[in-house]
């Protein structure tokens, strides 16, 4: 993720390249301390390609748009946290239509109680003994550490593994729709993906991820990225109303890492998402979130086309903020440029007050609820999200990084390689390489797996067989769980 999230990502492509040594802030251009360079003159072409022959319908799509996101932006400015859907555990399988609605809507929910309190809390001190046990164990920051670069310590196992967090996983990813029979991807069969962790200090400053949205960043605008599966078509041809954020055929062929970035994700994650180990609430180093899923998305997609005809703002200007942001003072580039706002190649797609205007961040990011340890936080794909700059409350902010992936041929592949890197102890293929936990003291093993989990856990980190003759699969479910079984050697 990272919604905190380490991680960009990217739904199909070849193996990775092995990967360096490092850390989170490889990841976001805004913690590596490098410059954000201009883009190549290839992305001129690419936005005159995007907008040939439909300048008009994009225009109009974006007055229309920029006219919805001044009034969402209302509402979320009134309800603030409250937009967050949320729900206990033990009702998702009844959940209330109201709820559906606005998790569809919101792209972002909270279920409480995915596992007991007691025993989220002990995975959080079972850690902490392993870093001591192993303290050579690499951190962001080196000096003060608040993500570690840990994958296979035995709570994170039995946390991914948890009946429990993969029916959760299921239960989310079945707001995911294929409109076509045949698509290869089947949202009922979660597959595990390892991540790292957070345990962040009161005080830190350090771990201060702002707006932004993981999965790649200037892949979203290129034909030979998401434009594979045509995901943001509707948008390109001036109706972004129609824009469907819950379509996955479309993202099964879409390549999200063109680059090979540090923190590329090679997974479709449906959603992303952590297990809390600690009691947290608003500005005490959690998560933030913009929940105006296909807007938001729609935004930052057609901004690099835009530009505003009188500067911001700004002193003893008489220039209202409101006359800034009306659509009147918007035309699409006179000149068009390369730039394609907060969108660095190799690194998330970063977002700010600047950059994106009509967002207003400072009023739609807002806080999830409180949370209590053992709650699963999960957010769409495209969601943009940040982390508290500081956190100022009194405990520990800490979280166990899971996202919910179903079975596609790219995933299952994956998971192979992944599963290789857990025998062997090493960073799985998208993190940063190294020894990882090779030689740490007390790490999962292949027999902790089969005392802490069920036969869904297994399959879900590619130890058991897919039972491709379950009832009620579509055509292309069944393909794709007999090809997850071929690559898997079951």
């Amino acid at each position: 993720m990272y919604a905190d999230f380490p991680f960009g990502w990217h739904l199909a492509t070849a193996a990775p390249a092995g990967r360096k040594e490092g850390d989170i802030s490889s990841v976001f251009i805004s913690l590596s301390g490098k410059e954000q360079p201009p883009l190549p003159a290839k992305f001129v072409d690419q936005k005159k390609r995007l907008l040939a022959g439909r300048e008009g319908q994009i225009k109009r799509s974006w007055d229309r748009l920029l006219c919805k996101l001044r009034d969402e932006v209302r509402v979320i400015e009134e309800r603030k946290s409250d937009i967050i859907p949320s729900i206990d555990f033990k009702e998702i399988q009844a959940a209330p239509r109201s709820f559906q609605d606005e998790l569809r809507k919101r792209g972002v929910a909270v279920i409480r109680g995915v596992v007991p309190e007691e025993e989220a809390r002990a995975y959080k001190e079972e850690i902490e003994a392993y870093v001591r046990a192993n303290p050579h164990t690499k951190a962001f920051p080196p000096d003060d550490p608040q993500v570690f670069e840990l994958y296979w310590s035995k709570p994170q196992m039995r946390a991914r593994l948890h009946p429990n967090m993969i029916e959760a996983q299921r239960y989310l990813m079945s707001f995911w729709q294929s409109h076509a029979a045949d698509a290869k991807v089947s949202p009922i069969h979660p597959l595990t993906y390892a991540d790292r962790l957070r345990i962040r200090q009161p005080g830190d400053a350090g771990f201060a991820l702002g707006a932004h949205v993981d999965g790649g960043s200037v892949e979203r605008w290129e034909d030979n990225g998401y434009g594979l599966g045509n995901i943001y078509q509707r948008i390109w041809e001036g109706r972004w109303e129609e824009y469907d954020p819950w379509e996955a055929s479309c993202r099964v062929p879409a390549v999200a890492d063109l680059y090979n970035g540090a923190g590329a994700c090679s997974m479709f994650r449906m959603f992303q998402g952590w297990l809390s180990m600690s009691h947290t609430g608003p500005k005490e180093g959690t998560l933030l979130i913009n929940p105006i899923l296909s807007m938001a998305t729609a935004y930052y997609l057609l901004r690099p086309l835009f530009e505003p005809v009188s500067t911001p703002p700004s002193g003893g200007s008489r220039l209202t903020l409101d006359t800034y942001l009306d659509p009147t003072n918007w035309r699409l580039e006179e000149n068009p440029s390369s730039k394609l706002e907060g969108a660095t190649p190799g690194y998330s797609q970063e977002l700010n007050a600047v950059l994106h205007p009509h967002l207003q961040l400072d009023k739609t990011m807002v806080h999830v609820p409180r949370i209590a340890p053992g709650d699963y936080v999960a957010w769409h794909c495209d969601a943009i999200h940040a982390v508290d700059k500081v956190h100022e409350g009194r405990g520990d902010s800490s979280v166990l990084y899971i996202p919910a992936c179903p079975v596609t041929e790219a995933n299952t592949e994956y998971v192979q390689r992944q599963k290789l890197d857990f025998l062997a102890g090493i960073p799985p293929p998208d993190f940063p390489g190294g020894k990882g936990e090779s030689e740490h003291i007390g790490r999962a093993i292949e027999e902790d797996l089969r005392k802490c989990t069920n036969d869904e856990g297994l399959k879900s980190l590619g130890f058991a067989k897919w039972d491709a003759q379950e009832a009620n699969l579509k055509q292309g479910q069944r393909q794709v769980l007999e090809k997850a079984n071929q690559i898997l050697g079951l």
